[in-house]
């Protein structure tokens, strides 16, 4: 895949005879996502006068869709396979009739302990007291802490819920999603699932859990000390003629700072023979969990017209220390002379699925020093990844923006070299989902930026419904070896990104 950098078009914050040349082939999708507690932990859709009044003022904006969380812990939270889909379904009725799309996220995480988060929905109770007879079900660290927020990937294929696997529950969650909503899927108005895969319904361990007491630009720590990843870490060492080697026990705790640990530090333990094998580990297991159940989703709603999504994690800080000790954490083995995410990209490709990321609003120059932060080039990296493995990639900001700045910088990640005015651009984004709906938004010099800003993701082109059709979704290509996938941590130069956006927000509206 090769790209060249466009030369910029110089557009008019008007319309004009040269904004009306671009074809649409230039024009991305933005979808808003609606707010954490939209439907209650009650099961509840309150406001709902309130809600469509701002539904509609982000259709008059000329927004494409609504992305929305289907929480878990909300639809099957009174027993196993009893699922209440009424208020979601009030919910789609009346983002439908506002004439909004929808991207739902399967949220088999608990709602409350990440970064923005307001709300509170645990998994369903009835997982959870399976949790009190046997806390190794949950995410674990080196001193013990278990993590509620999200089952643990070593019991995956383990029946331990009345009789099911944990995937077996995500599954079946999803047939019966499928079987609800299957007007709303038959109809259009559902255009995209994102499938969670673990805290915050990202593809990644919690290493870095506010719940514990981590601050940033923490390190994190590895959460893989339940007694079914110790059993499957001592299988895979003694496999490998090592059964005298643990887990790691040198890596720190959450605040600490690269340096100060032995295991991230100058001539640290990631570096020996020892290290980089639990690493190896550590992130196939991630990429084995993610596989599985974009698998089963892909054949729950393969033949609908639908994106498989799955959402991966921007952790930025400490990207430009040798270690990147905090993406390790996380599950993504990622260093200088190894890529952690185009192997990601590469299993997600036979899903025909597509990436989705996150931090796209962030430039190096907002960031702390000392946390060696690089959101930019991290952007770029898996972004070019995606691209090399000849997938879809979606994405969306970390934190809520409302200021010219933020706004660019997306514009600029969603085209990196620009509009190209005979035809589609080099590059592009598949859409980005804004986080998120709230009152500050609608207060009017906000609205008004972001009014623009929806103009400049569709490249100054009006809004067009057909521009988020979708081919039916064909079934999951056969399972990729993992030595396979692991040919995809050969690094790649990243494609050559412009300076700045040529559908800059500025100069329209005064701050």
């Amino acid at each position: 895949m090769q790209t060249q950098t466009s030369s910029p078009l110089v557009l008019a914050q008007t319309k004009s005879p040269l904004t009306r040349s671009i074809p649409m082939a230039n024009y991305v999708p933005l979808f808003v996502m609606l707010p954490l507690g939209v439907v209650t932990r009650e099961n509840e859709f309150p406001n709902e006068a309130k809600f469509e009044q701002q539904l509609n003022e982000l259709k008059k904006a000329g927004v494409d869709g609504v992305m929305v969380d289907v929480w878990w812990g909300i639809i099957e939270a009174k027993a196993p396979k009893q699922y209440d889909w009424s208020s979601y379904i009030k919910l789609f009725q009346l983002v439908r009739k506002c004439g909004l799309r929808i991207q739902a996220i399967m949220s088999f995480h608990q709602c409350g302990g990440n970064v923005g988060d307001g709300v509170y929905i645990p998994i369903p109770e009835w997982v959870l007291s399976v949790g009190e007879e046997d806390s190794d079900v949950f995410y674990t660290n080196k001193s013990g802490n278990r993590n509620p927020e999200y089952l643990s990937l070593g019991v995956d294929n383990l029946p331990l819920f009345q009789g099911r696997t944990a995937v077996e529950m995500y599954s079946d969650f999803m047939k019966s999603f499928k079987e609800s909503m299957s007007d709303f899927l038959e109809n259009g108005t559902i255009v995209d699932i994102e499938v969670g895969l673990g805290p915050a319904g990202e593809l990644r361990y919690p290493s870095y859990p506010e719940t514990q007491g981590w601050v940033f630009p923490g390190v994190g720590e590895f959460q893989c000390y339940d007694k079914y990843l110790k059993q499957d870490f001592k299988a895979a060492a003694a496999k490998a003629g090592h059964p005298e080697w643990d887990l790691p026990d040198d890596a720190g705790t959450y605040n600490d700072t690269p340096e100060k640990t032995g295991f991230f530090g100058p001539n640290g333990t990631y570096q020996t023979e020892k290290g980089i094998f639990f690493l190896k580990w550590y992130s196939n297991k991630l990429i084995e969990h993610g596989d599985q159940i974009l698998d089963q989703a892909n054949k729950v709603f393969h033949g609908c017209r639908v994106r498989i999504a799955a959402k991966v994690s921007g952790i930025h800080w400490w990207y430009t220390d040798d270690s990147h000790a905090c993406e390790l954490t996380s599950g993504y083995y990622n260093m200088k002379h190894r890529d952690g995410y185009r192997p990601i990209a590469r299993m997600i490709s036979r899903h025909y699925g597509t990436l989705n990321f996150t931090c796209l609003e962030m430039r190096n120059s907002e960031q702390s020093a000392d946390a060696k932060s690089a959101p930019e080039q991290l952007v770029q990296q898996v972004l070019s990844g995606g691209w090399t493995e000849k997938i879809d990639v979606a994405g969306e900001n970390a934190l809520s923006r409302y200021d010219r700045e933020g706004y660019n910088q997306i514009l600029l990640n969603v085209r990196p070299n620009g509009v190209k005015k005979n035809g589609p651009p080099k590059l592009k984004m598949a859409g980005v989902t804004y986080l998120r709906q709230s009152d500050e938004l609608f207060e009017p010099n906000n609205f008004e930026i972001f009014k623009l800003f929806v103009q400049k993701m569709h490249a100054d082109q009006e809004y067009c419904r057909e521009m988020t059709d979708l081919p039916s979704l064909e079934r999951s290509k056969p399972k990729i070896p993992i030595e396979k996938l692991l040919e995809a941590t050969k690094p790649i130069d990243t494609f050559p990104w412009d300076g700045e956006t040529d559908m800059s927000v500025d100069g329209a509206l005064d701050d």
